[in-house]
């Protein structure tokens, strides 16, 4: 019975994510991991590479990109991975736990959307996180059943998720203090220890990349976490932002869950699996919290942990309500329902200057312009290079100059690679991050070279103050507004830099 209704939720859910891929474009993050693909590396400034690996996967091998094949990877690992908490509910109470859990999963914001279908570290990282947490479960449920190579499995598994995201060496933190405080025995067992040695294979290359670059990728990181003093508001913003992220449904029947957790571990088949989902979430979320009371921090760090807390509830709920989907997760399937609803009308039908209406910065923080504007732009600028190459209006194989890694990756995704033309990296690897390694693959500007600078009035910056001293002029800009349904959204400028008088520096030094 079960079963069934999870084949319909994954293919419903799937084909709405398909629809809504083929009609929105790609965000600021999305473009920016394309870069991974188009130079794969053992790791990048910000993340490890399976994202980068996962987009060469589904596009084959770059030979077929576009909005859909980019975030195919996303659906299929959110496909699977409903599957796989379907399977792991099962284990630890039965099908309808496990099919409560797996549209939980779904209404998630965060495990559908999020990662789910864009395209981000997070979507094969969620996947590994829900294997890696079945393979535990497994353990801890039937292990005279678990055998040397399901061992080998789980640390493949931890490995993969931290080839997607650092936090999937967390799972080894959980799993190790559950271990330690009720099955201390398996620490004498040299199978544990294989599975750790084949996570830390994974995990070699990410050491390498950092040791060869001064390990950056922690440098940046760490800078973002070492600010002093108590913020409450960082703190309310990540608890409000969860509530959101997890869908305020999902989050309330978490909470109840977890308010009656003696109960939920009295009616799983093993009080052992609630304590092992617990080592494997709350720590997390504590962990984050505690960091946002002094740091600004994002919702979504905390997604993976809520994947247990999912499990936790469908346990909870499969016994406590005697409908197939319990009432609190209807209100969900409203929610998130209305939610997709009321924002594609928005974007599409009913379009509105949600942000800024100054002209210096029109259309800041209105979400319309994340997902549209670029594709209409980019058509425009395709014919006006073409034109002005042909007329020499400016110089041969004029580059497109970025300092900062959005709008770069739109630039690089939607303008540069349609036509070939090259985008150069000029500012600094902070702003810049994985843009500063495609500069290897570019040819560097030439004394008397033209160039061009875009941005968008949502993103504004004065190329004047960037790179006035490196050109012989820089002319006013041409300005092309996007308008959807009589309502101008934002802006772009098109900046000419004129003659190169001063080489910027390209190859920066990490």
């Amino acid at each position: 019975m079960f079963r069934k209704k999870l084949i319909w939720l994954i293919g419903i859910t799937l084909v709405v994510k398909c629809v809504a891929s083929f009609l929105l474009e790609l965000g600021n993050d999305e473009v920016y991991y394309y870069t991974y693909a188009v130079q794969p590396d053992w790791n990048h400034f910000d993340h490890p590479p399976m994202v980068g690996w996962m987009i060469r996967l589904f596009t084959f091998n770059l030979h077929w990109v576009n909005t859909f094949s980019m975030r195919i990877g996303s659906m299929v690992a959110a496909a699977l991975t409903t599957f796989v908490i379907f399977e792991s509910g099962v284990l630890i109470k039965n099908e309808k736990a496990g099919w409560i859990a797996a549209l939980m999963y779904q209404l998630s914001i965060y495990t559908s959307i999020i990662a789910g279908m864009f395209v981000m570290p997070d979507s094969p990282q969620v996947l590994f996180f829900a294997l890696s947490i079945y393979m535990m479960l497994s353990w801890v449920n039937q292990p005279r059943l678990f055998t040397f190579l399901d061992w080998v499995v789980l640390g493949l598994f931890i490995g993969l998720a931290t080839l997607s995201k650092v936090h999937g060496l967390f799972l080894w933190a959980g799993f190790g203090a559950f271990i330690l405080l009720n099955q201390s025995k398996t620490l004498q067992q040299k199978n544990i220890y294989i599975a750790m040695i084949v996570s830390m294979i994974c995990v070699i290359p990410i050491i390498y990349w950092n040791f060869k670059y001064d390990f950056i990728t922690y440098k940046f990181h760490s800078n973002r976490v070492t600010h002093t003093g108590l913020s409450w508001d960082s703190f309310i913003q990540q608890i409000g932002g969860e509530f959101l992220y997890q869908n305020p449904f999902v989050y309330i029947s978490i909470a109840i869950a977890l308010f009656k957790i003696k109960r939920v571990k009295f009616i799983s088949k093993n009080a052992l699996s609630i304590s092992l989902l617990l080592w494997l979430s709350i720590p997390l979320l504590i962990l984050f919290w505690g960091i946002s009371l002094f740091n600004p921090t994002l919702p979504h760090w905390t997604g993976p942990a809520y994947i247990s807390l999912f499990l936790i509830a469908g346990v909870y709920w499969s016994s406590y309500s005697r409908k197939v989907i319990p009432g609190l997760m209807k209100g969900g399937i409203a929610f998130i329902g209305l939610l997709l609803f009321s924002f594609m009308l928005l974007v599409f039908v009913f379009p509105r200057q949600l942000g800024s209406k100054n002209v210096e910065n029109l259309g800041e923080y209105n979400p319309i312009n994340d997902v549209t504007g670029w594709k209409y732009f980019s058509t425009h600028f395709d014919s006006l290079y073409v034109r002005e190459q042909k007329d020499s209006v400016m110089s041969k194989g004029a580059p497109i100059l970025v300092n900062k890694w959005f709008p770069a990756g739109h630039l690089f995704f939607y303008t540069a690679r349609p036509l070939q033309i090259k985008v150069i990296g000029v500012g600094a690897i902070n702003d810049l991050h994985k843009f500063a390694w495609l500069n290897k693959e570019s040819d560097t500007l030439q004394l008397g070279q033209d160039a061009y600078y875009i941005t968008p009035s949502n993103l504004p910056n004065d190329p004047n103050k960037l790179y006035g001293d490196y050109f012989e002029s820089i002319p006013t800009p041409d300005t092309l507004p996007y308008i959807s349904k009589g309502v101008v959204l934002r802006n772009f400028y098109i900046y000419r830099l004129k003659g190169c008088k001063k080489i910027p520096e390209k190859s920066l030094k990490y």
